[in-house]
């Protein structure tokens, strides 16, 4: 059965693809590592959606824990890929990417697809999804959510939280685009803290200096 890390799963990239960036991550300087095995990995698969948790179990009685640990260092290599990527499209929108362009469509191969028509309450429609056979076939899952990002996002929304030492990334989708934190309990909680401190050492400071000095 799956486990979950101590640590929770961050989904506050608004996107799958930018979740998977966060599954490693500095707090205030201090790195977290949330897919250190096959069980995590899997775990962050259904949390995400990405795997449904019958599909998740069986794979785990199938494949055993060596080969899931296997898929999930692999998932940390590509999630180091993905980030330096990810930073360079976003910079550079036009650049030539076709060597990332060369293993992401290897990666999405490793998973085939099963299709299949459902009928429902507005009609019939065509169900599409990936066949996961392998342990290395999870990481086509992940290359999935790569494409459709790069394919379908303004690389422009792709931005890193403003907190102090927070490596976590966002989509900023706000009407105004001015989201600049992870979360605003957390790192905008801290940065209010943060500012409020500095203000009152600068009227402490100010107060200070305006004292007038007493005669000897």
């Amino acid at each position: 059965m799956t486990t979950e890390p101590e640590t929770p799963f961050l989904h506050v990239g608004d996107h799958p693809a930018i979740d998977f960036l966060n599954t490693a991550y500095r707090p205030q300087g201090v790195a977290i590592e949330l897919l250190g095995s096959g069980q995590e990995f899997l775990a962050w698969l259904v949390a995400t959606g990405l795997l449904e948790p019958a599909a998740a179990r069986t794979l785990e009685r199938r494949v055993g824990r060596a080969a899931l640990d296997s898929a999930a260092e692999e998932a940390r290599r590509v999630r180091e890929w993905a980030r330096g990527w990810l930073g360079r499209w976003r910079e550079a929108p036009r650049g030539d990417f076709a060597k990332d362009v060369a293993r992401l469509n290897t990666l999405l191969a490793r998973a085939s697809l099963e299709r299949e028509v459902v009928a429902s309450a507005d009609g019939l429609r065509l169900v599409q999804q990936s066949a996961i056979e392998s342990a290395d076939a999870l990481l086509a899952l992940v290359a999935a959510q790569i494409a459709a990002f790069v394919t379908a996002e303004d690389p422009a929304l792709l931005k890193m939280c403003a907190g102090p030492g927070c490596t976590v990334w966002f989509l900023d989708r706000t009407r105004a685009g001015r989201r600049r934190f992870c979360t605003s309990a957390v790192c905008g909680n801290r940065a209010k803290v943060a500012a409020f401190r500095e203000r009152q050492r600068a009227e402490l400071t100010l107060s200070r200096t305006a004292r007038p000095r007493r005669g000897r």
